[in-house]
């Protein structure tokens, strides 16, 4: 029978030499990458153009790639992780033990012999100790299944090893953050399409990170909202509102694709400027009526409205009497009745005081 092995493969050089190293003892090979919408080219139902560069690599060694999607399970255990955070927002091990659960899932459903992982002791502080594998192996309940063939006679033999599925003296020894070892091994075995090792989780950026402190501490959110934190510039307003301020006319677009019915949208009325929208906090705005909701929505538009024009650059070309204001128009979304509002930029100690 034909030992089948399933590769863990992220788009980086690490998992495509993992592969390559297994492939060359003779074990077939397919490979699953993992989707989630913390990843910067995340496009949720259509994931052709983000996964374009995995194909290629999987096509370069001749294997079949299955494409899996674990953002919703993700989501749900970002906020409180077992194991805490790494620098940032980035919950390394917990990510991790998902999924590799998910990937013994499918390893079994599908009748392949064990999993293969690109893993190298010391490359990363919190997720590759080796007590942090232990623990990770453990949790996910995959002792003994993982060969991580960079690292592996640095580590306890696994079931391919001591059933003679791949030779132990063939597999490596690699350890810390060089990456020279790696890159020769890639020009020996030929692997040449990976990602840099700067492409990967967003949780792992500080200004991401940031924003997404602030989400998870507003209330409910869900995959549109992650999507959402990725375009323009975040600001936060009274703890009632997120406004956002697109940066170029690409992300003016993401934010109208992602505006909701309840949301804002403003640009100015007489100028070529930034889209901005205004997201009220539903939980902020549920409470009370009449005359304190009125008031919290002409309040929310008004700063809105100031922090369009702060980055519209034109404010200081309008004329007359209202020199210095400009015109912003703001309507909900997907209504075709607009109002307007006569505005003065926000000033550079207010942009900071809400800046995200």
């Amino acid at each position: 029978m034909k030992i089948k092995a399933l590769a863990l493969m992220s788009g980086g050089l690490d998992s495509a030499l993992t592969a390559a190293i297994v492939l060359d003892q003779g074990v077939q090979v397919e490979a699953l990458y993992f989707v989630n919408v913390f990843l910067p080219g995340y496009k949720g139902r259509g994931q052709e153009d983000f996964c374009r560069l995995q194909k290629r690599q999987a096509e370069q060694l001749g294997i079949r790639l299955h494409i899996f999607d674990n953002s919703q399970a993700l989501l749900e255990l970002v906020c409180k992780p077992c194991y805490g955070y790494g620098e940032n927002m980035n919950p390394c091990i917990d990510c991790r033990i998902l999924m590799l659960k998910e990937a013994k899932a499918y390893m079994q459903s599908r009748g392949f012999s064990f999993l293969i992982s690109g893993e190298v002791l010391g490359q990363r502080p919190m997720s590759q100790r080796k007590d942090a594998l232990n623990i990770i192996d453990r949790d996910a309940q995959v002792k003994g299944l993982v060969l991580r063939p960079l690292s592996a006679k640095l580590l306890k033999p696994t079931v391919a090893e001591e059933r003679g599925w791949v030779n132990r003296d063939k597999l490596f020894d690699f350890s810390g953050r060089s990456r020279k070892p790696q890159l020769a091994l890639a020009e020996k075995l030929g692997v040449k399409e990976y990602l840099t090792p700067a492409g990967g989780c967003l949780l792992t950026d500080i200004e991401f990170a940031r924003k997404f402190e602030d989400l998870s501490a507003s209330g409910a959110f869900d995959l549109d909202d992650i999507q959402l934190l990725k375009l323009g510039r975040h600001f936060r307003y009274r703890s009632l509102t997120k406004i956002v301020v697109g940066r170029d006319e690409e992300e003016n677009r993401g934010l109208m694709d992602l505006a909701r019915d309840e949301d804002l949208l403003l640009k100015l009325r007489d100028f070529v400027g930034p889209l901005t929208l205004a997201h009220p906090v539903r939980k902020s705005f549920s409470k009370g009526a009449g005359t304190d909701r009125n008031e919290q929505t002409a309040s929310m538009i008004e700063m809105a409205a100031r922090l369009t024009t702060r980055y519209a650059r034109c404010a200081r070309y309008s004329k007359g009497k209202d020199k210095g204001k400009v015109w912003v128009e703001y309507w909900p979304k997907n209504s075709r009745s607009k109002r307007s509002i006569l505005v003065s930029a926000a000033g550079e100690d207010l942009i900071e005081q809400l800046r995200i």
